[in-house]
Order: structure tokens, then C-alpha cells, then sequence
């Protein structure tokens, strides 16, 4: 079977990677184009031409913006033969906070489009699938979650010299992401400055990153980008890991089972503290709080120790195996 994944910048999408690696430990043939270029309309006409040139068994489509994919359905039998869309997030809803009901309602009418051509949907979390539903009911709907890899929590631990030294019991609450208001670096901030004894780490960056941190309280130290090799490594100093958004309408569905950094934390037995993120599954370590008891939560937090997992506590990318083999087959 021979598959086509596409996406906005398949290369740089994580989710589809992730399902890219287990096609091909599968032993299907899977296609990733990489299109050059990020303007919406040429993407949408290459991708048009990579499914009619390649003509795959299958294309599995990852979601947003989902108006490239306007009119795609329409290659069924010249260009594909099945089709895959995973609603890994709710466009509609997005564009809502910017432009309002308007924003909504023209988004959501290429999600529609796309949940109705797809034979089969993928998702990662119950509150998304129960979304997707109410465009095609009809559909069989697959929650995959966004788990790491098992090799991730794996990962050897760096050396304890140069910028990533911890002192003993002054281990930093650690933020990894995108420094922007949608990820929470006002919350950040305001909690760093709340407890001036304690150490918070920064990994990640923005193009207006320098403007939110421009005066950053001296307790923060930001490590800008770091690549995903290291991550791991430097998460395990942590003392703390921290997800500090503000509640929005896009909080119900942003579940445990759909932020990749959360499964990641935990996954390396950490405390987690997060806000702005909806629990439907109760996870060991993980306190999920409103964005205005953050402070207080994080004060909480460290004065305890993490607990103890036990191997039916971790979630790894590998135990979606299975359903992936079931989408795949029922094609």
C-alpha cells in the first residue's frame, strides 16, 4: 500500500512524522513531500500534483489550515483511492478568536468538507472527536493520542557542566514552547515573579520573543530554541515543568491526550502544573489548575516530591501501533 501524508509543512509536523515512522515499521510505502514554500496556494496546487503524479492507495491529510485542501475530495479515483483526514485541531474555533463568528464559520466549512470526503477520521482526544462527529456522523473516528516515543524518556542525561548545571535543591521550573501570549508567557512571567527565590528555564522562541522577554524578572534564564535531541536532557533538571495558558474557548479541547510537552514531562516522571488545559483522564503527577491559581499551585507543587510510575502509568507513541494498523486495514 502506498501512502501519501500531507499537512501545511508535512516535514515540520510533528503528529505526521510520528505517523510516519510507524507506517513504515508497518512496511507500508509512505510518501512526505516537502513543498517549499509557505503560501497557501501553491501548497494546495502541489499537493493536487504530488497525488495525481504519485496516485497512492491512501492520503491521510493532518488538519489546519484546512483550506488548502478545499476540493481535494474530488481526486478520489484519479489522483487516490482513500482518504484519511486527521483533525488533530479545531480550525474553526481558532480563527474565532481572531476575526470573531465570521472566522468560524468560514473554517469550519473546509473542516466539514474534508471530515465528509474522508472514509475513515483520525484525532487525538474524545472532545475533538466528538467535534468531528457532528460534521459526518456517519464516520468511524479513531482516537490516536500525541504521546513521545518511548526513546524519548530514554535519553541520557547531559553533562552537569556548561549552561544546563543544576546546585542541588535549586533544580528550575522549566517552560518548554512557543514564547507567545497563545502559550502562556504572560501567566509565565507573572508566576516567575511571584517566587523570586526560585530558578525558571525558557526553552524555546518566537519571532516576538525578545519583546516578551525584553524585561524578564532575574530569576528566568532563556535558552532559546534547543533541538529535540536535548530536550529530554534538560527537562530531567527540572524541577518543575510548567504549561501556564489562560482559559479560552479552545480549552475544552486541549486535553492530556493532545499537548505533546505534557506527555513529554510526565513521561520523564515530573511534576507538571498546567492551566488552560482540560483533564478527562486523571494522570499521576499532573495538577491541571485555573490560570488564576497558578501561583499558588506552583508554590504547592514544590514542596512535593513526584511520585513513583509504575509501568501502567506511561504513554508512549508505540502503543498507538495498533490502531494505526486498524485504520490502515480497514482501508
Amino acid at each position: 500500500m502506498k501512502i501519501l501524508l500531507l499537512a501545511n509543512q508535512p516535514e515540520r509536523t510533528t503528529r505526521l512524522q510520528m505517523f510516519r515512522g510507524t507506517l513504515v515499521s508497518l512496511g507500508y510505502e509512505v510518501i512526505v513531500p516537502s513543498f517549499g514554500t509557505r503560501n497557501w496556494l501553491s501548497i494546495a496546487a502541489k499537493a493536487k500534483k504530488i497525488a495525481i503524479k504519485e496516485k497512492p492507495d491512501v492520503v491521510h491529510i493532518f488538519n489546519v489550515p484546512d483550506i488548502i485542501y478545499h476540493g481535494f475530495g474530488n481526486l478520489r479515483g484519479q489522483g487516490y483511492e482513500k482518504l484519511i483526514f486527521d483533525y488533530r485541531s479545531p480550525w474553526g474555533i481558532e480563527l474565532a478568536q481572531t476575526f470573531g463568528p465570521p472566522g468560524r464559520i468560514f473554517a469550519e466549512r473546509f473542516e466539514r468538507e474534508l471530515a465528509r470526503s474522508a472514509d475513515v477520521i483520525t484525532t487525538v482526544n474524545e472532545p475533538l472527536a466528538e467535534k468531528v462527529l457532528q460534521y459526518s456522523s456517519d464516520k468511524k473516528v479513531h482516537i490516536i493520542p500525541n504521546y513521545p516515543l518511548r526513546s524519548f524518556s530514554a535519553k541520557k542525561v547531559v553533562t552537569e557542566v556548561g549552561e544546563f548545571a543544576v546546585e542541588p535543591g535549586a533544580e528550575p521550573v522549566v517552560f518548554i514552547g512557543r514564547v507567545c501570549t497563545q502559550e502562556g508567557i504572560g501567566k509565565l512571567l507573572e508566576v516567575a515573579r511571584s517566587i523570586p527565590e526560585r530558578e525558571f528555564w525558557i526553552v524555546g522562541g518566537g519571532p516576538f520573543a525578545n519583546l516578551y522577554l525584553w524585561r524578564m524578572p532575574e530569576n528566568i534564564k532563556s535558552l532559546g530554541w534547543q533541538p529535540h535531541d536535548k530536550v529530554a536532557a534538560i527537562l530531567r533538571k527540572a524541577r518543575l515543568c510548567l504549561i501556564p495558558r489562560e482559559e479560552n474557548a479552545l480549552t475544552p479541547y486541549s486535553t492530556e491526550k493532545s499537548v505533546w510537552k505534557l506527555n513529554e514531562y510526565l513521561s520523564l516522571g515530573k511534576m507538571v502544573v498546567a492551566s488552560g488545559v482540560t483533564a478527562r483522564e486523571k494522570r499521576k503527577n499532573l495538577s491541571i489548575v485555573k490560570s488564576g491559581d497558578l501561583v499558588q499551585a506552583v508554590k504547592r507543587s514544590l514542596l512535593q516530591r513526584p511520585e513513583d510510575l509504575t509501568p501502567e502509568d506511561y504513554r508512549f507513541w508505540e502503543g498507538n501501533e495498533g490502531i494505526i494498523r486498524e485504520v490502515y486495514q480497514s482501508l
